[in-house]
């Protein structure tokens, strides 16, 4: 019975249904359970596990195989907490974890619990076989990483980095997953991510009673002030974007293969960004700090005109960049010195990437799809990578995924009908396991 009930484990996707069965929406997160289901997993094999957290209901653990001291530590880690799914329309429920037509449906398929059981199934793979390790290998599952990562890694690392010594690099999302362009495959290895920033944007103006207008008041200002936020900030070449852009580049048919490369060009990335329409998009936030407004606070009744108006902006700067570089561009973008500007919460790190094992890791990818272009990406949005590289690890975003072409990741996660492919949670984790006998090697 113990031996049937390790087959059924060593399989990654009922590992994922499993973990999709769990609700571990956040908030408020609740991750305890399927903490727990892991650890029992881990205990199977013999497997022993640290729980630590900050709230007893959103824990962490952490999980050891030993190598064989030739190399540092490696990290594999994900989170298990999920985005809501109010207000969606489902064709099967999102907790359901059924596999239909050759997936597996449910919210966090692809953001991720497929991550978190390629990465289970590798490192229970190693410790059934034996596998020789060049050092020693952790896993890691967090709590909380879709709302901030207070309970989860900024926690762990701001009051427990003991548990990373000596940890120089390690796999993470988002990355490895494929993508068609021009009937090519290129499989994104993320290397960097955009640095997040929450802004507060306060408009006053003069309020009163709804029965006599005031013109030109904080509600005329704020008309101004997101139409100003609606346009582009200044053109940015990151290096890796450059390397990326080329690499995509070097694969196009004429005249595709000029206009991309055009990218580069600071004079004329925007025309060709309007050139390569919805394309464009997967190219526009990497090229630029990008702000969204997305909360909007007025008056609370419908007959006072507000004297106040606050606007919190969603701002992502691009690595390299700082948090004052940011500001010189956001105020002279609104270009009204009336309107307060107020930093909520910046995870700024400057770090420089380590390209030290991307090849290793792109040769991975091209003997399990002959047809796998790999290519280095930079993440538009942000993960905990954000708090780990403040210790000095480098996050490799690899869980990776071979996806049909007609399949847009990107627009899948966190969407409604999030799901993922059987056969690519295997592919998953079959890449993951022969990562952690190379990496260090």
């Amino acid at each position: 019975m113990e031996k049937h009930k390790q087959m059924i484990h060593e399989k990654p996707e009922v590992i994922l249904q499993n973990l999709i069965r769990f609700n571990t929406t956040n908030p408020p997160g609740h991750e305890k359970a399927c903490i727990d289901y892991i650890e029992s997993i881990l205990n199977e094999y013999g497997i022993e596990s640290t729980i630590i957290s900050l709230d007893p209901k959103r824990p962490n653990l952490i999980a050891r195989l030993k190598g064989e001291g030739n190399a540092p530590p490696l990290m594999m880690y994900g989170h298990v907490d999920v985005v809501t799914t109010e207000n969606q329309n489902w064709t099967h429920p999102p907790f359901s974890g059924e596999i239909i037509d050759g997936y597996v449906w449910g919210r966090g398929a692809l953001d991720m619990k497929s991550g978190v059981a390629m990465m289970i199934a590798a490192f229970l793979r190693a410790k059934k076989e034996e596998t020789k390790l060049p050092g020693d290998i952790l896993l890691v599952v967090l709590s909380d990483e879709e709302n901030g990562g207070n309970y989860g890694a900024k926690f762990l690392v701001e009051e427990h980095p003991e548990l990373f010594e000596g940890v120089k690099y390690a796999f993470g999302e988002f990355g490895g997953f494929s993508m068609e362009l021009d009937k090519k495959r290129f499989y994104p290895i993320m290397v960097a991510e955009k640095q997040s920033s929450w802004v507060k944007l306060t408009i006053k103006g003069q309020g009163g009673h709804g029965s006599m207008p005031v013109r030109d008041g904080a509600m005329a200002k704020l008309s101004r002030l997101l139409d100003r936020l609606n346009k582009p900030l200044p053109v940015h070449i990151n290096p890796v974007v450059r390397d990326m852009v080329k690499a995509i580049a070097k694969e196009m048919s004429l005249p595709k293969k000029i206009a991309l490369k055009q990218l580069l060009n600071p004079k004329k990335t925007e025309r060709i960004l309007k050139l390569l329409g919805p394309k464009g998009s997967l190219f526009e936030s990497l090229l630029h700090h990008t702000v969204s407004p997305t909360i909007i606070r007025a008056s609370d009744k419908i007959n006072v005109i507000p004297g106040e108006i606050t606007v919190e902006v969603d701002g992502r700067i691009l690595p390299g960049f700082t948090e004052e570089d940011f500001e010189k561009e956001l105020t002279a973008l609104i270009n009204d010195p009336s309107i307060k500007i107020e930093f909520i919460r910046s995870d700024i790190v400057k770090t420089e990437p380590d390209m030290t094992w991307f090849n290793t890791l792109g040769t991975i990818l091209k003997e399990s799809d002959k047809k796998a272009k790999p290519i280095p990406y930079v993440l538009p949005g942000v993960t905990d990578s954000r708090f780990f590289s403040s210790l000095g690890i480098q996050t490799y975003g690899f869980t990776p995924m071979n996806l049909p072409a007609d399949f847009n990741f990107t627009q899948s996660v966190h969407a409604e009908d999030e799901r993922i492919p059987v056969e690519c949670v295997s592919f998953g984790a079959n890449a993951l396991f022969k990562a952690i006998q190379r990496i260090g090697n």
